[in-house]
């Protein structure tokens, strides 16, 4: 593989001493970008595990990818069936805009007690999938434990202690709070759809995680078509609600200055040969802060997918990784952590 270093975003231009983007202008010039894109949960897993099967073929990581886009299919039955939750009020709504945090907010959000209905949901025909493998194994482990048990797991999950975690059954029980988050986000804005105050919107310096529930991104997108063309919206890693941040920008710190661009390009292969289309992804890096996101773009490759072009461009993170560069993204799917011979009692 061929490490590529840009220094600026290639459709950006420079304006007043530093780099703007065709973006920053459509937006100086009025046209505004919608602020929050709500997950499309008719498709959202199901275009996530066609790209990861495509992404699948020949890559060094082929059988986990697989396996993911496997749990993505679950992801997508388990969306589809569940109903009838819990929705914050008009009350809640007025409490989260005065303490300027997320309405769903990770550390604040009492889940619904379906969430352990989806999860199981989505676990039981896993199971029977990958039958006789070490997974089904975890699966099961994961199935015989108590709705305490589950919830004190996820807890931990969710702020980030992953210390002690079997990380295998964190993993699995992450993509039963994405399909509950994401269910929840789409009907909590349904159910208040034309009403004042809106739940959701846009926190006065929070623009680096998710405005619905308060997780950081997976990695960030420029779409295109209608009005969303050539605009940059950020993936929440965990209820896959895009937020719009302008191009060449820091997420992590908001930073406009010495952003540079690093891709990783398939050697000697024509550009349907190799496992990304050249630039399709890219990490954003900041010298200001040292941190960097990865940035898919939808007009290098129409079918590109936050989570999943994530997940199988590791090779990226570790080259960018080694100049010192250190990741801001979360991939859910993906987690990292030291091994569990130490682990708190309470979450066994």
């Amino acid at each position: 593989m061929q490490h590529n270093t840009d220094q600026r975003d290639p459709d950006s231009i420079v304006a007043q001493g530093r780099m703007m983007s065709p973006e920053e202008i459509a937006v100086q010039n009025k046209d505004q970008a919608e602020f929050i894109l709500y997950p499309a949960l008719g498709s959202l897993y199901a275009e996530r595990a066609a790209r990861l099967r495509h992404l699948a073929q020949g890559h060094p990581m082929q059988d986990y990818l697989l396996f993911v886009a496997n749990l993505a299919d679950a992801q997508h039955a388990a969306a589809q069936s569940v109903s009838g939750l819990s929705l914050p009020t008009t009350a809640d709504i007025h409490q989260a805009i005065e303490a300027n945090r997320p309405l769903l907010h990770v550390g604040h959000h009492g889940r619904d007690v379906q969430w352990l209905t989806v999860l199981r949901s989505l676990l039981t025909p896993l199971k029977h999938l990958h039958s006789g493998q070490p997974v089904a194994r975890v699966i099961e482990q994961l199935l015989a434990k108590s709705d305490e048990d589950i919830n004190r797991l996820a807890d931990r999950l969710l702020n980030g202690y992953l210390h002690g975690l079997d990380l295998a059954q964190a993993q699995l029980v992450a993509a039963g709070l994405q399909v509950y988050f994401s269910r929840l986000v789409v009907d909590t804005h349904a159910a208040h759809a034309g009403k004042r105050p809106e739940p959701f919107g846009r926190l006065p310096g929070q623009t680096a995680t998710c405005p619905c529930c308060g997780s950081r991104p997976v990695a960030s997108i420029t779409r295109i078509g209608a009005e969303q063309s050539g605009f940059r919206y950020v993936s929440c890693s965990l209820c896959a609600t895009q937020w719009h941040v302008v191009r060449v920008k820091c997420v992590a710190c908001d930073n406009t200055k010495d952003i540079t661009y690093q891709s990783l390009q398939a050697a000697d292969a024509d550009d349907s040969g190799a496992p990304f289309k050249p630039g399709a992804v890219q990490a954003e890096c900041c010298d200001q802060c040292g941190h960097y996101l990865k940035i898919v773009h939808m007009e290098k490759d129409q079918f590109v997918e936050p989570h999943a072009d994530d997940l199988a461009s590791l090779a990226l993170d570790l080259l960018v990784a080694e100049q010192g560069n250190v990741r801001f993204g979360n991939n859910l799917m993906l987690l990292f952590g030291p091994p569990p011979d130490n682990a708190d009692p309470g979450v066994h």
